[in-house]
């Protein structure tokens, strides 16, 4: 029992490495609220990506460069 749930906890923490890297930004309104996704779209230094985090209507985007997960 305890196995089971020891590999679940191990996928899960290996899902957020897994997350594409978008080449430019998803178009406006389709980004839910809250949600983050990661653009390489050049315009953060080298060695660093855009994170992009959705708001909601009428409140522009949350954007900040972070260092590129590791692969």
């Amino acid at each position: 029992m305890k196995s089971k749930y020891m590999i679940a906890f191990l996928v899960l923490m290996g899902l957020p490495c897994c997350q594409s890297i978008l080449k430019s930004e998803p178009a406006k309104g389709t980004l839910p609220q809250g949600h983050k996704v990661l653009v390489d779209d050049g315009t953060c230094p080298a060695g660093q990506v855009k994170q992009v985090t959705g708001a909601t209507p009428g409140t522009p985007r949350v954007k900040e460069c972070i260092p590129m997960p590791a692969r």
